[in-house]
């Protein structure tokens, strides 16, 4: 983990703000939401999404690492199991902070920080289904075209086969008009 900014740090001592960060990230991923001061949201925020960076990869040494800082193996096995699952396709931005108004007694600004566990988009699943959806079309229409290609050969056969006994008679017929005519001028010979 990235040592402590210097400077006023949430509780007086380092070792104190990496005690609390710890916790505030176990109740954050026990309960999925949690309500605290902006402030300390603000520096939960990337203490936490490091942590289910780690869950992602999923392996012992990240485990074990994680284990390290978060002591509840409940609340672990809950992180790399559940939540790991849910945000495998998000590149980050595991976290989302809403602020709340003013605390009542003291007037300490107040923010929810809580997971963000819904899909990336729903607008890129939609896109998704919808490009799928496109493929499956045009691998049945190839698989139609594929099944029409025979038929329309045999049909392509048929024709050009028509076509040639359609010109034999024209060919028989205009053959026997010039033997009609010349017929014809033999009968015109033999009348005179």
């Amino acid at each position: 983990m990235p040592t402590p900014a210097k400077g006023p740090r949430l509780g007086g001592g380092a070792a104190h703000e990496r005690l609390m960060l710890a916790n505030l990230s176990a109740a954050l991923f026990e309960h999925k939401r949690i309500t605290t001061t902006v402030t300390k949201a603000k520096r939960l925020k990337p203490y936490a999404e490091r942590l289910v960076t780690f869950a992602k990869r999923g392996d012992l040494a990240s485990r074990r690492r994680v284990l390290g800082l978060i002591s509840n193996k409940g609340v672990v096995h809950e992180l790399f199991t559940d939540i790991a699952q849910a945000v495998e396709n998000r590149d980050g931005g595991y976290t989302r902070i809403t602020k709340i108004g003013n605390r009542k007694g003291d007037n300490a600004p107040m923010a929810v920080i809580e997971l963000v566990l819904e899909p990336v988009s729903a607008k890129q699943a939609v896109v998704a289904e919808a490009t799928s959806a496109a493929q499956r079309d045009a691998d049945k229409k190839d698989a139609e075209k594929a099944e029409a290609a025979p038929v329309a050969e045999t049909e392509a056969a048929e024709t050009e086969e028509a076509p040639a006994a359609e010109v034999a008679p024209e060919a028989a017929a205009t053959e026997e008009a010039p033997a009609a005519e010349e017929a014809a001028a033999e009968s015109e010979k033999d009348a005179k």
